[in-house]
């Protein structure tokens, strides 16, 4: 072997250590990260202090009122009728349906489609890129469907990159006007 291959061989070896050292330290980073958040959770439930009111007496507690936020951009169909708004918080998709339009999570296509083909494919792409060291646990896809009974009250997609932004918002959109045009139809 020369000795221009003994130094790329050794230069390789280098490389795989600092690899495997960076693998660690962030599992490790992970781990410090989840002992953080339950030492904070366990510190706001701990330094929660219960508001003191002598017997009789009932305090007046008015909520300072805010205006709401307009939504970053509306969801509609073809002619316009207002499916949802859709509002952009740092690296977050939040989507609220119309106050008139009750989407059932029951009604095709949401699970089939958005949930099944769109969402899940996106947060197992991510798992595996996180997997492989390309991303960090804390920057992977994830999404949560709040709702009421069945009803969908909001749609919040985290960690979504401006790539991933057109492509939601059309899957989303798409598979809402499907959703409206079956609630019309009933």
């Amino acid at each position: 072997m020369t000795e221009e291959e003994v130094d790329l061989k050794k230069i390789a070896e280098l490389r795989d250590i600092l690899e495997e050292r960076t693998r660690r330290l962030e599992a490790e980073l992970e781990g410090l990260r989840v002992v953080l958040k339950f030492v904070n959770d366990l510190l706001l439930k701990k330094s929660f202090k219960r508001l003191e009111v002598p017997k009789g007496e009932v305090p007046e507690l008015r909520p300072t009122p805010t205006p709401p936020k307009p939504p970053t951009f509306q969801l509609k169909t073809v002619t316009g009728e207002l499916l949802a708004d859709v509002y952009r918080e740092e690296n977050a998709l939040r989507i609220v349906p119309a106050a008139d339009k009750s989407f059932n999570i029951n009604t095709p296509p949401f699970m089939t489609f958005l949930v099944d083909r769109v969402l899940r494919k996106m947060v197992e792409r991510d798992q595996e890129a996180v997997r492989k060291g390309e991303i960090l646990p804390e920057a992977a896809i994830s999404y949560d469907i709040m709702r009421e009974g069945d009803i969908i009250r909001e749609i919040v997609v985290s960690n979504v990159t401006p790539s991933r932004e057109r492509e939601l918002r059309s899957a989303i959109r798409w598979t809402l006007e499907k959703m409206y045009e079956k609630m019309k139809a009933t």
